[in-house]
């Protein structure tokens, strides 16, 4: 007689689970809608009922080491038809937060994130760093009588002792994360960089286009705020590299003008980021009964990306202004709420672009059948090749 499989439910990980927004997965009795309706889910295997059995037996090793919870895009078509209003796109979602925690090192930096109370002291750390630095610079440079530069307020290279540190420390906690992360993907063993590499290549096309989020029929309108978000953030990004190169290598001054085609991109990004933003909060009110109101993550992830795109705008604004103490003040903010995203990334909902993105290659590393557009890459690799499936 054939032994039998002994099914040990982690009772705690099932509340985590609720706790961090799948409050409802108890209600899924499995009748597979969610798989049918879901317009990426795979022939071989689909998301996201067998997720759903998992997350109701508490089988955290099988649920946390499963792509196929980051290949969902969370468009909630799955939440929407789901005849017992057990959303099981919160149910990932929920899934994927706990990732968050479960990779992160160091681990009480996930921990503190998924805390609500560890918020204040969170955002205290680099309210206080700012403040000690502003109180050390002043009166040790000044701006011309009536001029408001904001170098002259806060030295870049105070803002740059902060920032490259911060950034090194989120790089060095993303890989050890990444790295635990596909060797629990690949059944216990990390796969061949160069083949992780590759496949990132032929992803990198769907994921810039939004291909995904094209699909979805509930929440249409969410590829057009997700875009804005993307596209916003990554201008940015690229906005702050230059500055870095013009202030720190060509030792040019601010403020720059505002026909600077450096200025015309930042503008044009933090609309676009705001714009998306405006769109994806209205989709989660517009979607709440049937698909919710999103997760404590999600808010937060969204409001602190709301946070840098607003103070930035408004800095600038009340410089042009002249309103010298609110565009400081807003300055101070504004390098608050940038250390705060960049800092915590690797152990917020900001980590789901890197944990997606690693999720998709490795999906295609391993030949996992995914729906495509016709041209699209359908997987660089056979599942003989590395699939622990």
């Amino acid at each position: 007689m054939a032994k039998g499989y002994v099914v040990e439910p982690d009772v705690g990980f099932v509340r985590d689970l609720q706790e961090l927004g799948g409050d409802t997965l108890k209600k899924c009795y499995q009748c597979a809608t969610c798989s049918v309706v879901c317009p990426i889910s795979p022939d071989d295997k689909p998301f996201p009922r067998k997720e759903m059995i998992w997350a109701q037996w508490g089988l955290k090793d099988k649920l946390i080491g499963n792509p196929d919870i980051w290949l969902c895009h969370n468009c909630n078509d799955c939440s929407a038809y789901c005849p017992r209003g057990a959303k099981p796109g919160e149910v990932l979602a929920a899934a994927r937060n706990y990732s968050f925690q479960y990779y992160a090192w160091p681990k009480f930096l996930g921990k503190a994130l998924a805390n609500k109370k560890s918020l204040p002291w969170l955002f205290a750390i680099p309210a206080a760093i700012f403040l000690f630095l502003i109180f050390m610079a002043y009166g040790k440079t000044s701006a011309e009588p009536g001029k408001i530069v904001f170098s002259k307020f806060l030295p870049v290279l105070y803002v740059d002792a902060v920032f490259i540190p911060t950034a090194l420390f989120a790089i060095v906690a993303f890989v050890i994360g990444l790295k635990k992360f596909l060797t629990e993907m690949n059944g216990g063993t990390m796969p061949p960089v160069g083949g992780i590499l590759k496949s990132l290549k032929n992803v990198l096309p769907v994921i810039l286009k939004h291909d995904k989020f094209k699909e979805c029929t509930e929440n249409k309108d969410r590829y057009y705020g997700h875009l804005g978000i993307l596209y916003g953030f990554l201008g940015l990004f690229v906005v702050t590299n230059l500055v870095f190169v013009m202030m720190d290598i060509f030792h040019m001054e601010d403020p720059f003008s505002l026909l600077n085609p450096v200025k015309i991109l930042a503008n044009l990004s933090a609309l676009a980021l705001i714009g998306g933003l405006a769109v994806v909060l209205y989709n989660r009110w517009k979607t709440r009964e049937t698909s919710g109101l999103g997760t404590y993550y999600d808010w937060l992830f969204l409001l602190v990306l709301l946070g840098v795109a607003l103070t930035g705008i408004f800095s600038e604004l009340m410089r042009l202004a002249g309103i010298g103490a609110l565009a400081y003040l807003c300055y101070y903010l504004h390098l608050i709420c940038i250390f705060f995203l960049f800092a915590y990334a690797p152990f917020s909902k900001f980590a789901h672009l890197a944990y997606r993105t690693t999720a998709m290659a490795y999906a295609d590393y391993v030949g996992r059948e995914l729906p495509v557009e016709e041209g699209e890459s359908e997987g660089s690799s056979s599942e003989e090749e590395g699939s622990k499936e």
